[in-house]
């Protein structure tokens, strides 16, 4: 009758010495290769968009100039969505890769810092503008809280001058599209009201052109014993004051207009302008430090010990089928 094989007894002291060794070294080789890692530091603005008072509503004409541009705006959400889709669209991330910054970085983790001018397409070396606006998304992040309805800009590179400067940037170039590319029902309002104000300009000089003309070889019309000279005397002055009164009206309209236009621009107020980092964000070498190290000393030690772990687990299968049994 064949001699069952005994397990093999684990000693435990004798069984970490190699997988510690393993760790120690694990751990000193990623400490050094992190240490030669590049820096990267982030900065964060933070906006805090307020809705229009306006009568025609701001919001509408935003969407309306952002869906012109290619952003796609959802329906019934507040002004902070908004945002956040123009400052993901393509027009706002080609505007700010080819902005021209001026700022320090190293040329390598223990280098001297030198001056670098530049656009972020060029910090980024891609190869032509689509590539670029894909990897802008490594630098730049935009999000927002739903509760609070608060813009949040992020802006993370190796320059801590850069991170600030692409952050403001960004906010800027939001500002513009909402002061010069958001039309809004009160523009529109301000366009009609100058081109029908104008109409009307022209239409009073001519009525006043006719009525001169007419006072030439009139003078006295009303004393005059034609009652079809009196009439046509008449009927011109009144097309006159009615002219008059209609551009009197329309330039009323117009200053309401530029008013209501005013309203309707959707106020952001800046919380955090962005500021300058003095910590690095990333990378975190005492982390991947340990991690790697824990990794490295697990996996010795199940390397050396796999005859033990594989005859725990068979006398765990062992016993649960008996179990079942």
């Amino acid at each position: 009758m064949p001699t069952p094989i005994e397990a093999p007894v684990l000693d435990l002291k004798a069984s970490l010495k190699k997988p510690l060794q393993w760790a120690v070294a694990a751990g000193l080789l990623t400490a050094v290769v992190t240490l030669f890692m590049p820096n990267y530091y982030r900065s964060e603005a933070r906006l805090l968009p307020v809705e229009s008072k306006g009568l025609g509503g701001g919001l509408g004409g935003l969407a309306t100039a952002a869906a012109a541009f290619g952003v796609s705006v959802p329906g019934g959400e507040g002004n902070d969505a908004n945002f956040v889709d123009v400052l993901n669209s393509r027009w706002l991330r080609e505007q700010l890769l080819n902005t021209e910054f001026q700022y320090h970085a190293r040329s390598w983790r223990f280098g001297a810092e030198h001056l670098v001018k530049g656009t972020l397409s060029d910090y980024l070396e891609a190869k032509n503008l689509d590539r670029a606006v894909q990897e802008l998304s490594s630098v730049l992040s935009v999000s927002r809280d739903l509760k609070s309805k608060v813009i949040f800009i992020g802006a993370e590179t190796r320059s801590p001058d850069l991170s600030q400067l692409v952050v403001r940037r960004a906010g800027k170039l939001l500002e513009v599209f909402l002061q010069e590319k958001g039309h809004t029902r009160g523009g529109a309002k301000v366009v009609f009201a100058e081109a029908r104000l104008a109409e009307a300009r022209r239409e009073m000089d001519e009525a006043e052109e006719a009525l001169r003309r007419f006072l030439e070889g009139n003078r006295n019309y009303l004393n005059s014993a034609d009652p079809a000279v009196r009439l046509k005397g008449t009927r011109l002055e009144g097309e006159l004051r009615l002219r008059q009164q209609l551009v009197t009206t329309l330039a009323l309209n117009r200053e309401q207009a530029l008013l209501e236009e005013k309203n309707d621009i959707p106020i952001l107020n800046v919380l955090d302008q962005g500021n300058l980092p003095i910590e690095k964000n990333r990378p975190a070498r005492s982390q991947l430090v340990v991690a790697l190290a824990f990794l490295v000393g697990l996996g010795s030690w199940g390397f050396e010990n796999r005859r033990w772990i594989k005859e725990r687990l068979s006398e765990r299968s062992v016993g649960s089928q008996g179990e079942r049994a």
